[in-house]
């Protein structure tokens, strides 16, 4: 007997865009049977926060990753400029962007000090886009970073110095690869024009081009398995290029799918976990063992979640680099991180690389300031449980870990710690050690008809802490 769990999701959404694939949806979780890969999966689960780079050509333009491209009519997929009007001259600028892409200053040592700072334990990478353009040295196009101005720079090879920048600093490694390509003809075969984002021919129809395109997809992944050092996770976008049997026609964006686009993932994992034993695989929303874990694109579920699960949500408002954009404030991330954790997820978060090579100042700004935060209540993070008892109490959610439970408070603009604190629906010992994060004094607390009620003495109410959360830790 195959084992696997049946759950209904419900999501809270933060963007109603390109969150069209996360939208409530049943979950087939089948666990991994590979020891190595649930040891992996473990570890992955124990990290907590990542950090997500879409980075390509769409970068120069400061547009929406790869969907202008996109012959559809919708919101995220809209054009601008002279060739709005006139899809094959848009697509042949765009393509065009290869001949001046020359990220300068790009210097990965310094993302991954700034994602190291700000407590980010994993990083994943978008090698190629749906756009096709590949951000590492492929032998199966010259539609690639090697192929552009930068590739006189000795860390043209993007992604291996991406990774080998971020494997220095003990960090899990993740290789963001888009299952459709939009830029190769065995996926957009020139015969037949575009329609939407799939395969412009029919596969069952034409196998010998989809056979192609399927080598040409396995070659690639097989070249990121090989070359680039340890892998730990293979996070496949795209999840409109899947069996037709795996369709889930209750999921809206799901039943516009044409027909049949089977890569097979099964040839594609075994290989690759020949290569990089015990790796993680993560193909989006195509439900079975091949999603080891979830991935909720800017949406978080309302409660407790057992099945292994990641929020993927950007910094700011776009995933690819914009010139003015507006990044969330380190409150609002922290604020979304603790939610995640408590819910037993983890957080990816996204930033976008200028054209340059370069994060925005800002970003690098929220990162130390979440690290700052994260200096002081790491423990509530990392290695935790989320909570499936307690219950979120207004501004408290909880996590566990050992015998201890922390209480973590997310605290307003302006928001001063207040005297007291009061929880509800905890089972506590009379001998209960309480403590806030970041000081050294145990806290009284007295069991009020059920409710604890935690005193913070005055030295502490006035004292300068960060307020951007609090965490309060109980030894049970």
């Amino acid at each position: 007997m195959r084992f696997y769990l049946v759950i209904i999701i419900f999501f809270t959404s933060y963007y109603s865009s390109l969150s069209q694939q996360h939208s409530e949806q049943k979950l087939h979780y089948i666990p991994p049977k590979d020891p190595l890969v649930l040891k992996k999966l473990e570890d992955w689960s124990n990290r907590k926060f990542g950090l997500l780079m879409h980075w390509g050509l769409y970068a120069q333009w400061g547009i929406v990753e790869s969907w202008s491209l996109c012959p559809e009519d919708e919101d995220w997929c809209r054009r601008s400029g002279p060739y709005q009007d006139d899809w094959y001259a848009y697509k042949k600028s765009y393509e065009n962007l290869q001949n001046t892409f020359n990220p300068t200053q790009f210097n990965p040592e310094k993302w991954a000090s700034a994602a190291k700072m700000a407590g980010m334990k994993y990083v994943v990478f978008t090698t190629k886009h749906h756009d096709g353009f590949c951000m590492f040295d492929t032998k199966e196009t010259d539609y690639k970073i090697t192929k552009s101005p930068f590739r006189s720079n000795p860390k043209s090879n993007v992604t291996k110095f991406v990774f080998d920048a971020f494997r220095k600093d003990s960090f899990m490694i993740g290789a963001y690869f888009s299952k459709p390509d939009w830029h190769t003809p065995y996926y957009w075969w020139g015969r037949f024009p575009p329609k939407d984002r799939n395969s412009s021919y029919p596969p069952n129809k034409y196998p010998e081009i989809w056979n192609r395109y399927k080598q040409f997809t396995f070659n690639q992944i097989q070249e990121l398995m090989t070359d680039y050092g340890k892998v730990d996770i293979l996070w496949l976008d795209g999840g409109w290029v899947r069996p037709f049997s795996s369709i889930d026609t209750s999921v809206s964006w799901q039943k516009t799918i044409p027909f049949d686009q089977d890569i097979d993932m099964p040839k594609i994992a075994a290989n690759s976990r020949k290569l990089q034993p015990g790796l993680i695989v993560v193909d989006r929303t195509v439900t079975g063992e091949f999603e080891n874990y979830v991935t909720p694109e800017h949406q978080i579920p309302d409660t407790y979640l057992e099945t292994p699960w990641e929020t993927c949500l950007t910094m700011g408002d776009s995933w690819g680099y914009t010139k003015n954009e507006h990044f969330k404030s380190a409150r609002k991330i922290i604020r979304l991180l603790t939610e995640i954790v408590s819910k037993n997820g983890n957080l990816l978060l996204g930033i976008g690389p200028s054209p340059e090579g370069e994060f925005h100042d800002t970003a690098y700004q929220r990162l130390e300031e979440i690290g700052n935060w994260m200096k002081i209540n790491q423990e509530s993070i990392y290695g935790t449980k989320g909570d499936n008892l307690i219950g979120q109490q207004g501004k408290f959610v909880f996590t566990h870990k050992n015998n201890s439970i922390y209480a973590i408070y997310r605290a307003d603009e302006s928001e001063s710690l207040p005297k007291m604190f009061e929880i509800n629906n905890l089972r506590i010992n009379k001998n209960a050690k309480v403590k806030l994060l970041g000081t050294t004094q145990n806290l009284k607390w007295i069991d009020k008809e059920g409710k604890m009620q935690i005193i913070i003495p005055e030295n502490l109410y006035k004292s300068n802490l960060n307020n951007l959360a609090w965490v309060i830790k109980i030894e049970n």
